[in-house]
């Protein structure tokens, strides 16, 4: 990306910043990328301070580039105040997925307050660059800055067919061979052994999904906010039964340990509706430390699944 060209293609809503002007409660800072000195977030918020009489608003400066700066405008202006507009959203994300055609579809539809399915269908449309567009690498990069296959199933399968033929073969040499993670490889494992399909309900149903894409991924949405602020968390399908079983195993229940992290574990919502709730019911002047202490208890958790892999 050359510039930090606003995604507000539509311009500013002098109706929504007389409204704005008209409240008794000062506005929140407006952000401005310090490079250029372009607002990033608070057009409306400027023009009501105008209106009000105001000579000066407060300003928090964004340090990053160009690119940096334009993600950050899409992510602010579509998560509040006055949502960015279905065809404001779609331009944006054409254009980052056109800077950044590696990157996964739920991680672009996170920037863009998207569905996955749509942004998957708007990089189906790209017609500039196509191959590059569309990346045909089999790996995207999600919001965690991790690599993950374009195509789970299809690496599912190779897991399952080399441990057919190997089933003693080191859980190591089969997750490097298929291109999947330990814990992959080691549940692929366990259903080859039990007989079963290889691929999750959710691989089987959708076929060759790709991180949020399905195939035939549907017209797109509609015009109207689809989010608010943060994509709907995701939820492990198979929590609810993992959970279960530990609390019926005893040499998990019967120990400080075990009790612990059954307290823990059984402390998530249950589901991705209540995850949902969840996040919405944080104040918006909270989220940001909300958001450390979640990012340093997941890294924790990280590091927890890492060490029980290398155990496997």
């Amino acid at each position: 990306m050359t510039n930090v060209s606003s995604p507000r293609t539509s311009g500013a809503d002098i109706g929504h910043a007389r409204a704005l002007a008209e409240l008794d409660t000062p506005l929140p800072p407006v952000v401005v990328h310090r490079d250029t000195m372009r607002v990033l977030d608070g057009v409306h918020r400027i023009q009501a301070a105008v209106l009000r009489g105001q000579s000066d608003v407060e300003v928090r400066y964004f340090d990053g580039s160009e690119d940096e700066a334009f993600i950050l405008a899409v992510q602010l202006n579509s998560a509040h105040g006055k949502p960015l507009s279905f065809a404001e959203r779609t331009a944006a994300a054409q254009r980052i997925i056109a800077a950044h055609p590696d990157w996964s579809d739920r991680r672009i539809a996170a920037v863009a307050c998207m569905a996955p399915k749509t942004v998957a269908a708007i990089r189906e449309r790209s017609t500039e660059d196509g191959a590059r567009l569309n990346t045909e690498s089999g790996t995207r990069i999600g919001a965690d800055g991790r690599e993950r296959p374009v195509n789970p199933a299809e690496r599912r399968l190779r897991a399952g067919e080399l441990l057919a033929r190997s089933p003693n073969a080191p859980l190591r040499r089969i997750a490097q061979q298929a291109g999947v993670s330990l814990a992959t490889a080691s549940d692929v494992r366990r259903r080859v052994l039990q007989g079963q399909d290889v691929l999750p309900p959710r691989l089987r149903r959708n076929g060759a999904e790709t991180d949020g894409r399905r195939s035939g991924a549907g017209p797109p949405e509609s015009g109207q906010r689809p989010c608010s602020g943060s994509p709907e968390p995701s939820f492990p399908e198979a929590a609810p039964a993992v959970l279960e079983g530990l609390q019926r195993d005893p040499s998990v229940r019967h120990s400080v340990s075990g009790r612990l992290l059954l307290r823990l574990l059984g402390a998530h919502p249950s589901g991705p509706a209540e995850w949902q709730r969840l996040v919405r019911g944080i104040p918006s002047h909270r989220a940001a430390p909300v958001a450390r202490v979640a990012r340093g208890y997941a890294e924790a958790w990280l590091q927890i699944a890492r060490i029980l892999e290398r155990d496997l």
